[in-house]
């Protein structure tokens, strides 16, 4: 894909995009065959559920029906969003990413770090490196500018869900004792 149609997609689609609420996050047109495939990426601050993506994708269609944005022939639209191991690459996904672990490759030798993103500001971010070997976790400091690549880490245990399923379990014990107490009145 030319810059030019790149530029061009990217000014066609950004406002319609931004009018559904959501980020225009990546364009893509890849050939598959003899068939091309305009693959568009959204997000937003609250994630970008079925129903949004679906208005979305009905806006592009129609817009780019209407434009020769996309020239002669038979193209595939697919809107979606960046899924769970997505890279970070601009401020909003930082502030997006706030909790939850991520692979950051440093510049200038800086090595690999993994660690959770604790907050964010114009600067940097606070992390918490997790322990290793029955340590406990320490803060650090990463500006920015020491950042080559981020990458999201899927996790199936996340940092909160212990506590979490504690309370909830602890609250599905007292409604079944309530339950049986009631039953047994």
């Amino acid at each position: 894909m030319s810059t030019t149609q790149s530029e061009r997609l990217r000014e066609l689609l950004e406002p319609l995009v931004a009018s559904q609420g959501l980020d225009l996050e990546e364009i893509a047109v890849d050939s598959v065959g003899r068939r091309r495939v305009l693959s568009v990426v959204v997000d937003s601050d609250t994630g970008a559920d079925l129903d949004r993506i679906a208005d979305v994708s009905r806006a592009l269609s129609a817009k780019l029906d209407e434009t020769d944005a996309m020239g002669e022939g038979e193209y595939t639209l697919e809107v979606g969003t960046p899924g769970a191991e997505r890279s970070l690459t601009q401020y909003r996904h930082y502030v997006r990413a706030t909790d939850r672990l991520v692979r950051f490759q440093l510049r200038e030798g800086g090595g690999e770090l993994v660690a959770r993103i604790l907050a964010v500001d114009e600067d940097g971010l606070d992390l918490e490196v997790p322990g290793v070997k029955g340590r406990r976790p320490t803060t650090r400091r990463l500006p920015f500018g020491d950042i080559d690549k981020a990458r999201v880490q899927v996790e199936f245990n996340r940092k909160n869900d212990d506590k979490h399923n504690n309370e909830n379990d602890h609250k599905n014990n007292n409604k079944n004792n309530n339950k049986t107490e009631e039953e047994e009145a």
